[in-house]
Parts: C-alpha cells; structure tokens; sequence
C-alpha cells in the first residue's frame, strides 16, 4: 500500500442529527405479575433495580433502553416495538415455559422468519431479533426501532415534519411491506410509520421518549404552530401531534416526550442480566448482559 494514500471515510455515514436518543416506550399495564411473566420471565429482560421498584409502574431495561409501564389500564402501541436479543432457542424455551402461565390473555408468539414475534398479554406486539451488524450495528440488546400504522398518504408529510420539527434525517421507503417515513432518532434507532390501509385503532395515551441535542430550537418550532401539550420542567417537554409543515394538515397523534441532554437522567447505566443464566447452569462472571458487542483490535 502506498504510504501515502490517504484512507476514505464516508463522514455523513456517522451523523445522527438532532436526536441522540430513543430511551423508552411507555404502555401502561393493569397487572404487574402479568407483565413479569411476558417481559421478565418470558422475553428475558431485567427490571430496573433501582428506580420504580414498587407497584405503581415497572421500568424494564433492554440495552441502553427501557419500555415503561405505569400500573393503569392497558394500553396497546399502534404498531409494533423491535428489540435485538441474542440466543432465539433459548427465548422460544422461555416462551414456551410463560405460555400456560398467562393461559386467557391475548399472549402469543409465533416464528417469523426473520423475527419472532410476541405478544403481550394486552396485545402489544414486539418483533425480537438476533444481532445483525449489517442492520443493527454492534447492539446485541436493544430497541432498534418502534414501528408505527398510519394512513395512507402520509409518509412524506410524516418524513417533512421529523427533518424540521426535531431535525432528524428522515427517508421514505417503499421496502416491500409498505411505503414508510423512516427517522433516524438515535445511533443505529429510528421511528418508523408504515402506512397501511388496515383500520387504526383510536390512539389511547402510549408514548415515546427521545433525547435531543439542540432542545429548544425544536421547542420553538413546535410552540409557534401550538403543537405543545406540556411544559414538563426544564429538561422536558412533550407534543403528541405530528404535522405535515407543508400545508399544516394533522396527520398522526404520539406522544413524545422530548428531553435535554442535561437531563439528569441521560446516560444512565442499566443493568442488564444474561437470562440464560440460572441457578441450575450457573457460572461465574456471567450474570450481566452486554448491550453492545465489544470492540475488537
């Protein structure tokens, strides 16, 4: 190799935009032992150990993010939540364990293919994944994307509104299962709202929460066209209705809760176990969970 030939990196290929971050998805759930059985026993995830450990709402930690569930009557996200986890044999044989458990809930699983898809005991759907660099990246545990139905037609006003409301790269597919606004709201994660022509149920409260860079530039934006449903605290905001900018027309209804970067809780460490582990298998130095896969020299 000539010593002086310098290497070409495709820079753009690392920029996220103004969203760092999509941390949590907040269904609420009117039975935490139910919940326990879906998320904890069967999928394999951990409860946060240090924050909401009571009765009143169970935070669920996957990788470097979180699913929320307040105890309050069910509610059912309109689309789907995608979580990366490695080991598929071993999340069927704890599926199959929760089966007879939560007998007389809309719990199901079934094999996709390309994904396994579970459902909640209220009918939340969640498609888990194996890692996959060319797709996912390095994340080995983790929500990738949430996957919102919308309408047809409003992919492009959809597309229009992320890029200049929360400035993030936005796209509009057409993959093969729909046309779709793709935005990109934190590394390797991204929002994404198929249309379908399939009824959409009445949207009942759920949410998301994302952290962004530039706070309130997007503040701004969203407060002129009266889009601000509430001024949380100084680190926090929320809006629910996404806009085409072009001609103000409604187009959808998701909560967001937008947070800074100086929130005091970004960045967060959470504890992730290995759920293959168990007292009859047990070994050493393998209770934790890593959330990406580590750096090689």
């Amino acid at each position: 190799m000539d010593n002086n030939t310098q290497p070409v990196f495709n820079r753009a290929a690392e920029d996220l935009g103004n969203s760092v971050w999509l941390e949590h998805v907040n269904t609420t759930v009117p039975d935490q032992v139910q919940a326990t059985l879906f998320y904890i026993t069967g999928l394999g995830l951990t409860r946060d150990p240090y924050i909401m450990t009571g009765l009143e709402n169970m935070w669920v930690n996957i990788g470097r993010s979180q699913i929320h569930m307040p105890a309050k009557p069910a509610q059912v996200l309109r689309g789907h939540t995608a979580i990366v986890q490695p080991n598929r044999a071993a999340l069927l044989k704890r599926l199959e364990y929760v089966t007879p458990k939560l007998a007389g809930t809309k719990f199901a699983y079934k094999d996709c293919g390309d994904y396994l898809e579970a459902t909640c005991p209220w009918g939340n759907k969640i498609r888990m994944y194996e890692p996959d660099p060319a797709r996912f990246g390095q994340v080995i545990l983790g929500i990738p994307y949430v996957e919102f139905d919308v309408p047809v037609g409003t992919a492009d006003g959809i597309a229009r509104f992320y890029n200049q409301a929360i400035k993030a790269p936005t796209t509009v597919v057409d993959d093969g299962n729909g046309r779709a606004a793709r935005a990109l709201v934190g590394h390797n994660q991204y929002l994404v709202f198929r249309e379908t022509t399939k009824p959409i149920p009445e949207y009942d409260g759920h949410h998301l929460q994302i952290y962004i860079a530039d706070f309130s530039g997007p503040h701004a934006w969203l407060k002129a066209k009266g889009l601000i449903t509430e001024e949380s605290d100084q680190y926090q905001y929320r809006f629910k209705d996404i806009i085409d900018p072009d001609s103000g027309k409604f187009l959808y209804t998701i909560e967001h809760e937008v947070r800074s970067i100086t929130h005091p809780l970004y960045a967060r460490p959470l504890v992730n176990r290995n759920p293959v582990q168990t007292n009859r298998n047990y070994r050493p130095g393998y209770d934790a969970g890593n959330w990406a896969t580590p750096h090689m020299s």
